[in-house]
């Protein structure tokens, strides 16, 4: 039974290895790359090494696979978040499909049409500019 559950979370693993992959190639900016880079290779290797942990089913080949998976749990989005910090404060452009700029900044948004935005928000009291 071991067998078949270690073989199945390491098929599930190479699968999400897989699709961290392909999100690296085919996505269109650098901030969904790393998003589908951490997400996917996070979930991937916690699956593997879990299957590894059940395959070899040693506690001290356990207890390594956990704390491994611990640590990259806490250390993958973190340094992909302080990438894209990093890439946003020095201006990498982002997609044209982009809409919006949650941090505010229309000279990362590529496209005309979504720096225009509406003519006039309302203010508080409902009035227009």
């Amino acid at each position: 039974m071991s067998e078949q559950v270690s073989a199945a979370l390491l098929v599930v693993g190479a699968f999400f290895m897989l699709l961290a992959g392909l999100g690296v190639l085919r996505l269109p900016d650098l901030f969904m790359r790393l998003q589908a880079a951490t997400k996917a290779s996070t979930l991937g290797v916690g699956c593997m090494l879990l299957g590894a942990a059940i395959h070899f089913q040693d506690l001290a080949v356990t207890t390594r696979a956990v704390l491994v998976i611990a640590f990259f749990f806490l250390t993958a989005p973190v340094g992909a978040h302080m990438i894209a910090r990093a890439a946003y404060a020095v201006g990498v452009p982002l997609w044209e499909g982009t809409i919006t700029d949650e941090l505010g900044n229309p000279s990362h948004v590529a496209t005309p049409a979504a720096q225009d935005g509406p003519a006039a928000l309302p203010d508080a009291a409902g009035r227009g500019d």
